[in-house]
């Protein structure tokens, strides 16, 4: 990767906007005071957000700006109306109703500047959802319970899938990699200078899905070994559009069989979300179970009650 582009990079990094679709709130201090924090703080709770602890993400937070704040709410019924339209046979309107309870129910902010949801990491979208969907059923009701046989005992074993049940890739591999300053993993190769990695942003990836929709829509071919790796390339989703998605195309083609194996590897190995297989103990006889991580009714059981007659009297 080239100087220039490198301190584009760190340019974006540093200088990230509200959200374009957010109508302007006028001039903001880049700073707060104690005492402006605490009032944010407070007005927050008075329209039901609560502070969300960066680091008990997946990503530990490693990956964003020190200046981070997350706030959610719980999803009120007209979220819940919207979330329950969703066609659970359509991948793309299942990303866009996900995304949708991200765009209500959580508050991003950069040092007292108002962020989006779409600054957020891929990886980190299930631990926010599932958050905000605990807020919402905090008595308990509607849990979502994932069943699994022990393979030593045969015993039927019962497990609520929520954030504490969680389990994570492990990237540790990757730490000595980890740049600080820049929030991302840099990587110089032997033969093809120094690459910049990360894992994705939810904004660079809906814009390649939308990318990839309109694609399939129009019948027209697309690259997928490069889009595959595109997002762990790109951070910043403002201003990144088809013509820069076609300009980063005619690079990736010029490389070389080395640096693509390179950077693929590298981006599977990025992986540090939810595991898609928990390990967790039988209930009988304390063996190992592999319990895949799965919605029991479904994605729109998230936040629609699947088991009415728990609420029945």
């Amino acid at each position: 990767m080239s100087e220039e582009k490198d301190q584009n990079y760190q340019q974006a990094f540093d200088q990230m906007e509200p959200d374009q679709e957010t109508p302007s709130l006028g001039k903001v201090k880049l700073g707060r005071s104690d005492e402006e924090f605490e009032e944010v703080r407070q007005l927050n709770e008075k329209m039901g957000y609560i502070p969300l602890i960066v680091s008990n993400l997946p990503s530990e937070g490693r990956f964003y700006r020190n200046d981070l704040q997350i706030s959610i709410r719980a999803a009120r019924v007209a979220e819940i109306r919207d979330f329950s339209t969703m066609d659970e046979n359509n991948l793309f309107d299942v990303d866009e109703k996900l995304n949708n309870i991200l765009a209500t129910c959580v508050r991003v902010e950069f040092a007292g500047r108002r962020g989006s949801y779409k600054d957020l990491l891929e990886e980190d979208r299930l631990f926010i959802i599932l958050s905000v969907r605990e807020l919402s059923f905090k008595n308990g009701e509607n849990k979502l319970v994932m069943k699994a046989n022990c393979r030593h005992c045969s015993h039927e074993n019962e497990y609520e899938l929520k954030t504490t049940t969680l389990q994570y890739h492990d990237s540790s591999e990757l730490n000595k990699y980890y740049d600080d300053e820049m929030k991302a993993f840099i990587f110089s190769t032997k033969s093809d200078g120094t690459v910049i990695m990360c894992p994705p942003t939810i904004g660079v990836m809906r814009i390649i899905t939308d990318f990839i929709k309109h694609k399939e829509e129009k019948k027209e071919k697309w690259d997928k070994s490069f889009l595959q790796i595109l997002p762990y390339l790109h951070r910043e989703w403002r201003g990144f559009e088809d013509k820069a998605i076609f300009q980063m195309n005619v690079e990736f083609n010029g490389w070389s069989e080395k640096k693509f194996s390179i950077v693929y590897r590298l981006a599977e190995k990025m992986r540090i979300g939810v595991k898609q297989e928990l390990n967790m103990l039988c209930s009988n006889c304390d063996g190992e179970v592999a319990v895949p991580v799965n919605f029991p009714g479904g994605v729109k059981s998230l936040f629609v009650v699947s088991d009415i007659f728990t609420e029945l009297l």
